[in-house]
């Protein structure tokens, strides 16, 4: 009964720290991409010297863009399973389109 208690615990912290500090993350990541691409100051301050980095624009700007839609997407299916289990169904992924079905 502890082991399975203790293996549901740690499922349980496991996806609490990859959604709680990961999401953060990617979306900082988005940011910092974005900011990089346009050129902005290193420390926010109007003289310090622009942040270089090896890849183009337009990659970092895509970068940002994955990073922010994995993020929506991340919201989204959260946000569609708690309102499903309220009201008192599942979500299916069957049809790669998250759906409602009843549950059972």
């Amino acid at each position: 009964m502890l082991s399975l208690f203790l293996s549901a615990a740690g499922q349980v912290a496991l996806v609490a720290v990859l959604l709680g500090a990961g999401l953060p993350v990617l979306f900082a990541v988005g940011v910092r991409s974005f900011a990089v691409a346009a050129g902005a100051p290193a420390s926010g301050g109007s003289d310090a010297p622009a942040v270089r980095s090896g890849l183009p624009a337009p990659v970092l700007r895509g970068i940002g863009v994955l990073c922010f839609a994995l993020v929506v997407g991340s919201v989204v299916i959260g946000l569609s399973v708690i309102i499903a289990t309220g009201l008192g169904q599942s979500v299916s992924f069957e049809h790669v389109i998250p759906t409602f079905v009843p549950k059972g």
